[in-house]
């Protein structure tokens, strides 16, 4: 239960550095670099993390297996927000003008 409590809390934290990032960017094309940047980062936490396990050079499990989910969460919101602009793009093309 607490570590879908914890998920939730990061994903929210992550949802309010997008928002900052929104306000101080402001251009799309700049917060989706910035996203991208942060999915790798988690992913390569996640990978490092991984290997650690192992490698069995992990000092703490827990903390290994929160950085595989974030990675995982981030690369799952990531391939959303793909999915959805894919499908805007696509629903503005069979748009007539």
């Amino acid at each position: 239960m607490s570590n879908a409590i914890n998920k939730i809390n990061n994903l929210s934290d992550t949802i309010k550095n997008s928002n900052d990032i929104q306000k101080k960017e402001g251009d799309f094309s700049s917060v989706l670099k910035e996203s991208i940047k942060e999915v790798n980062n988690l992913q390569k936490e996640g990978d490092k993390a991984m290997s650690d396990i192992a490698t069995g050079s992990v000092k703490d499990l827990h903390q290994a297996a929160i950085a595989i989910d974030k990675a995982e969460l981030s690369m799952k919101l990531m391939l959303e927000v793909r999915n959805k602009a894919l499908n805007a793009y696509k629903e503005l093309s069979r748009t007539q003008m």
